[in-house]
């Protein structure tokens, strides 16, 4: 359970309290008026009315000026929500009400669309810390690699910044989020610029060999590779609609931008096109990987705009993006076939 704070003009305090009884909260309570004729009202919302609850104080208020909705996390209400008697019911009453309790489930599993996307805006800022992260990992992943230490390769990986801006992106398409959009694109050739110009850096002044198995292992992509950043993907979304981030670092670990992006680098620095070649391709699949599955996860789990119209918008700016990734992700298939073939 979370708690709800609006404030708002004292006007719509009957408002406000029919919005409550309206999506049957567990409890609402009231302030006094403050000096500028405002009151605070909390709600306590369980998990699965609390999208409702939201869009439905955002429908009323936003015409209105100097209003906060707030959303305040809470470890333990007491006393605990008491669950109504069961009843007798037919079997089609049965089979309904199975249905809504499994709906119930799943919207108490959510998060809100509003604190999703709070989060992602976070990971898709474009700021000195970013490109900080961004320029560290690459030294530690270039020096991983080359010194063939998968311990330093996975730490690397676990800094690495760059699953949040295409996390956000898809987030952004799927909400119609244009400003989100732009600014996670800007984060992702950002980002991905600056790690390949540093291992260049690294690569020129480099002393040793080049022809470590970690090195090399990321100079090709194999079809198993799809398979393992697609779930990587759809982990990464379903981990944040669902509120446990601490599935976030191990999906870094799987996903695996860094390295290729280092490794273009590496290969770039002492003249090994082909090899330069194969890792753009191994980090292009990744990233339409986690693009396209992460897409698919927000359709399915309804994430969406509030307004019909907003939805409408960005359903079919939707459907043009997964079509779009999936015509690049078949596009890269095929050149990784005419790539391996022309290699045998």
């Amino acid at each position: 359970m979370k708690i709800i704070e609006v404030i708002a003009d004292a006007g719509h305090h009957d408002t406000i309290v029919g919005i409550a009884k309206q999506q049957q909260v567990e409890d609402i309570w009231f302030t006094q008026k403050n000096e500028d004729s405002r009151t605070v009202a909390r709600l306590l919302v369980s998990p699965e009315k609390r999208q409702k609850v939201l869009d439905a104080l955002q429908t009323v208020l936003q015409n209105t000026d100097n209003y906060r909705v707030l959303i305040i996390p809470l470890d333990t209400a007491l006393p605990k929500p008491v669950k109504p008697e069961a009843v007798a019911l037919s079997d089609k009453e049965q089979i309904a009400e199975n249905n809504k309790e499994k709906e119930r489930k799943n919207a108490a599993l959510m998060s809100t669309r509003e604190e999703i996307l709070s989060q992602v805006e976070k990971d898709a800022q474009l700021n000195n810390n970013f490109i900080l992260l961004v320029i560290l990992s690459s030294i530690v992943a270039a020096i991983g690699l080359l010194e063939n230490n998968l311990a330093v390769i996975v730490g690397a990986m676990v800094i690495a910044p760059l699953l949040g801006p295409n996390i956000a992106f898809s987030l952004g398409a799927s909400l119609g989020e244009t400003k989100l959009v732009i600014e996670s694109l800007k984060a992702i050739f950002v980002g991905i610029f600056v790690a390949i110009l540093f291992s260049i850096g690294i690569g020129l002044v480099w002393p040793g060999n080049f022809d470590s198995l970690e090195l090399m292992a990321r100079t090709d992509v194999a079809y198993s590779g799809t398979a393992i950043a697609l779930a990587s993907g759809a982990a990464a979304s379903l981990s944040l609609v669902s509120g446990t981030s601490s599935v976030l670092v191990g999906v870094m670990v799987a996903v695996a931008l860094m390295p290729p992006a280092v490794t273009i680098g590496l290969m770039l620095s002492i003249g090994e096109y082909n090899h330069a070649l194969g890792a753009a391709l191994l980090l292009a699949v990744n990233i339409v990987c986690i693009n396209l599955s992460s897409k698919l996860v927000f359709l399915f789990r309804g994430i969406k705009p509030r307004t019909w119209l907003e939805a409408h918008k960005a359903n079919q700016s939707r459907l043009l993006y997964i079509g779009a990734w999936v015509i690049m992700l078949v596009l890269l298939f095929v050149t990784i076939y005419f790539r391996h073939k022309t290699q045998s």
